[in-house]
């Protein structure tokens, strides 16, 4: 009699959920995003996840942003801006009217205090910004940046997550000196359109309307951000109209999502690239022999076609297609594994036994590891698979405790630094950039010259000699340059798609037809 009364009160729960989520959906005012993994954190200072910038750039303003779909950057909180000859001093007068989610004024003082959080925090966002030397308060709506060297992309890198500007009470929940770390993983402190109204871990995270924003009041009272870690489950809430927008989707279902007249698939080109980190500390794979090996063992021709269903193209070395500093006729592994078999035993290595660690973020890591353990085992390695939730998997790779590990990047400014300087300064190991733990002195002169100074044709120069090195030791498996896709109901309106911002939405200008 209880158990069944207990099923009843069950059934009547979840179907009620269901029908409160569906609700939730179909409301004009209310977007629905599904997607497979919560965000780590949403403090900007700390956060380096895409999940995460979701929300950042929803709740919070900067001093510049980028113009619509474009790499072009525009005032946002400035209203203008100067710099000198010597380009080590900027200084910018912040435009009236903006107002964090308490109502207080955005000034220079908060624009202060969010950057020299930022630096203080020296979470991984802050490496965007890497010679700046102090902010100074010229008078109450005026700021200037003083920089230690010229750094040419400084303008765009203020466009980025990290550089989002922090009501300065927040302090307020500072415990322990973390500087209210903890207090913004689940909240926000912004001027942005929206502000975070609750979090419940790996449920759903809640946006709601900033009534203080300067700009026009969005259509949305609400944007949900839900967790759905199956993508049948995902996909199936978007065809019911339970959900407005949801990610990961796989190619192949993509393509079958395509013929719904209800959906559209946005699949946009990207400078965004998955490759596989291996740790280059762990013997034998600081044998750059092995390295090389595991390279000519991939069939990257089987990976783009077969996996990618076409929809991706093969890496060149580490800046991708489409962005200046790549190399077109630069050297690209090819499927060998004739010359991998001769490569281990000029190494000296046989029998090999290693683990690839993934998650389910990216949808494609886990038939990419299969892809691989079939390849490697044709040249006698043998290849584990470990599928770990995505925060496990991140803390393992940060703390160099991987061999073989499957990632994603995508640059937050267009720009070279953002994945030579990232990838491969010895001094960016581990979560800031450098996931293969590698370190090669020329390479290191070369990729810190180039962002030393301003001189873009010599800047190219340098991280084109740079590539070549760097992909001669194989720090990384060089896999796909791919599109970024997702899928949304037809009658959501108004998004627009910048390469820069990946799970990044436009939240505020965005609407519902009916």
């Amino acid at each position: 009699m209880i158990s069944t009364q207990l099923k009843t009160m069950g059934l009547a729960l979840l179907l009620a959920t269901c029908l409160s989520q569906g609700a939730m959906a179909g409301a004009k005012d209310v977007l629905v995003v599904a997607r497979s993994e919560d965000a780590p954190t949403a403090d900007p200072g700390v956060e380096i996840d895409n999940k995460g910038y979701t929300f950042t750039y929803a709740a919070y303003e900067r001093l510049v942003a980028y113009k619509g779909s474009s790499t072009e950057v525009i005032p946002e909180l400035a209203g203008s801006w100067t710099v000198d000859d010597a380009k080590l001093v900027w200084t910018f007068k912040l435009a009236p009217g903006h107002q964090f989610d308490d109502g207080s004024l955005v000034d220079a003082a908060a624009v202060k205090f969010s950057f020299d959080r930022l630096m203080k925090l020296k979470a991984g966002p802050s490496d965007a910004l890497p010679t700046l030397k102090t902010v100074e308060i010229v008078d109450p709506m005026t700021v200037r940046f003083v920089l230690s060297a010229p750094f040419s992309p400084f303008l765009s890198a203020l466009a980025t997550s990290g550089a989002a500007i922090v009501n300065p009470k927040v302090m307020a929940h500072e415990k322990d000196g973390d500087m209210a770390k903890a207090w913004l993983a689940e909240h926000s402190a912004g001027s942005g359109a929206f502000r975070i109204a609750s979090w419940e871990r790996n449920q759903s995270t809640v946006l709601e309307r900033n009534s203080h924003y300067a700009g026009p009041a969005p259509a949305f009272k609400q944007v949900v951000v839900r967790i759905v870690g199956d993508i049948s489950a995902r996909r199936l809430q978007l065809l019911n109209g339970d959900a407005d927008i949801i990610e990961q989707v796989p190619v192949e279902q993509a393509e079958a999502l395509g013929k719904e007249s209800s959906v559209v698939v946005e699949s946009n080109p990207s400078l965004y690239v998955t490759y596989i980190y291996l740790n280059n500390t762990k013997p034998p794979l600081n044998d750059p022999r092995v390295r090389q090996a595991i390279s000519y063992a991939v069939d990257y021709k089987g990976i783009v076609e077969g996996i990618m269903l076409g929809q991706a193209e093969q890496m060149r070395g580490a800046v991708p297609d489409g962005m200046w500093g790549h190399d077109p006729s630069g050297f690209q592994y090819s499927y060998d594994p004739e010359k991998a078999k001769a490569l281990l035993k000029e190494a000296g290595q046989s029998n090999l036994h290693f683990t690839y660690t993934f998650s389910q973020a990216n949808p494609i890591w886990e038939p990419v590891g299969l892809a691989l353990q079939a390849n490697l085992a044709d040249v006698g390695i043998k290849l584990d698979l470990q599928s770990l939730a995505d925060t496990t998997k991140r803390e393992m790779v940060a703390n160099g405790n991987f061999e073989l590990a499957a990632g994603d990047w995508t640059p937050d400014f267009a720009d070279p630094y953002m994945f030579m300087n990232y990838w491969f300064d010895p001094d960016r190991k581990g979560a800031p950039g450098n996931r293969a733990f590698y370190d090669n002195p020329k390479v290191t002169a070369l990729i810190r010259e180039a962002g030393s100074i301003v001189d873009q044709p010599k800047r190219q120069q340098l991280y084109l000699e740079a590539q070549k090195l760097s992909t001669q030791d194989a720090p990384y498996l060089y896999l796909v340059q791919k599109n970024d896709i997702f899928a949304r109901r037809a009658a959501v309106k108004g998004y627009v798609y910048n390469p820069m911002l990946i799970q990044v939405y436009n939240f505020a200008a965005m609407s519902k037809a009916d």
